[in-house]
């Protein structure tokens, strides 16, 4: 039974909501959005109204969204007005109550993210860190959390880069992840993972304690400028030594980027040609002369790249540890689960990277 208490706390965190989704000024933003998408030439530059397009519709659904919870919250009054004849009605208004609690917690989350470009797509990069084979197969089992993670978001997953190494595991990964707020819940990975296992290599079977590392940069918009001379870019092309799609493996269709201003360098592999490779490396070039570029400016690095750690012993942000006990812990926020499992094979990570959210914002 939903009662007074509970009614108006509901009622209180809705109206919150209004203000920190700031509803007045996303609805002044999309009639200005809508004009946009009403000129007659609109669809002339078709990157940039694709771009419009996309901005309209995220501010749409989070208007819609809000308006639905309110429809929810008049539901919920109504129920409880008609249980008072008809006690039946009571179930209806604790199920929409349950429903509105639902969104008003999402709403408070997705209001964590009003980062220049949290609410966009993001370049995550895995690399192994000390331990050896043992890293390269953590690197591995990482690469595939995420992959699963993704996936339980539907968010859309491009493997850019991830060979297999020799022995086991992959030598590195790296990912673009294009979904609402992708970057924005993923900046919660950046950091050293630490794995504490019995390594199946071993054949002593000795525990063994692996490092990698996770980098998430966003994926840029076109309009946002860097410094990337084409002249300053070395193109090499190598034949791809992982799966990919018809003719990669057969041809020289794998590309390595070197800025040679910098010495950054990037490689893509996993697309079905040499071209797609080219254009997939170059996005992921810009991600990194961005952030090369911004690490200048003090107050910028931890929003876009998080502190720099080594990638060892005592620097981890999180541990996965499988052997003597079972757990997973973040080390910032304190979350912490025994279904290891769930974490590794499922990409259940929802409380880890909501829990560091919560413990960022209340810092």
């Amino acid at each position: 039974m939903i009662d007074d208490k509970t009614s108006e706390e509901l009622a209180e965190r809705y109206a919150a909501a209004r203000g920190f989704l700031h509803i007045e000024d996303k609805a002044a933003a999309l009639a200005e959005l809508d004009a946009e998408l009403a000129r007659p030439d609109f669809w002339n530059d078709t990157e940039r109204a694709q771009r419009i397009s996309k901005q309209a519709s995220d501010v749409r659904a989070t208007i819609s969204a809000y308006e639905a919870a309110g429809a929810l919250l008049e539901d919920i009054r109504a129920a409880r007005e008609l249980a008072a004849e008809e006690p039946e009605f009571e179930a209806e208004a604790a199920r929409a109550a349950r429903r509105l609690q639902t969104q008003l917690d999402q709403f408070e989350i997705e209001s964590w993210f009003d980062g220049r470009f949290d609410e966009g797509g993001c370049i995550l990069t895995i690399n192994p860190g000390s331990g050896g084979l043992e890293a390269q197969d953590w690197t591995d089992m990482l690469y595939k959390m995420y992959l699963r993670y993704a996936g339980r978001k539907d968010w859309d997953v491009h493997v850019l880069d991830a060979p297999p190494a020799e022995g086991i595991g992959i030598e590195h990964a790296s990912v673009q992840i294009d979904g609402r707020f992708a970057y924005g819940m993923l900046r919660s990975e950046i950091g050293v993972h630490r794995l504490v296992r019995i390594s199946p290599t071993d054949d002593k079977k000795r525990r063994h304690t692996t490092f990698a590392s996770v980098e998430v940069m966003p994926v840029l918009p076109e309009d946002i400028e860097v410094n990337l001379n084409p002249a300053d870019v070395r193109v090499d092309v190598f034949r791809a030594s992982g799966p990919g799609g018809q003719c990669v493996n057969t041809t020289d269709s794998a590309v390595r980027l070197t800025h040679l201003p910098t010495g950054l360098v990037v490689t893509c592999q996993n697309q079905k040609s040499q071209l797609q490779n080219k254009e997939a490396a170059f996005r992921v070039l810009r991600a990194r002369l961005y952030e090369f570029e911004e690490r200048k400016r003090a107050e910028e690095i931890a929003e876009l790249q998080g502190d720099k750690m080594d990638n060892s012993f005592g620097s981890q942000i999180r541990n996965y540890v499988l052997y003597p006990y079972q757990m997973v812990k973040d080390l910032r926020s304190g979350v912490e689960t025994g279904n290891v499992e769930s974490v590794l094979s499922d990409g259940d990570l929802d409380s880890f990277v909501i829990g560091y959210h919560r413990w960022r914002v209340s810092q």
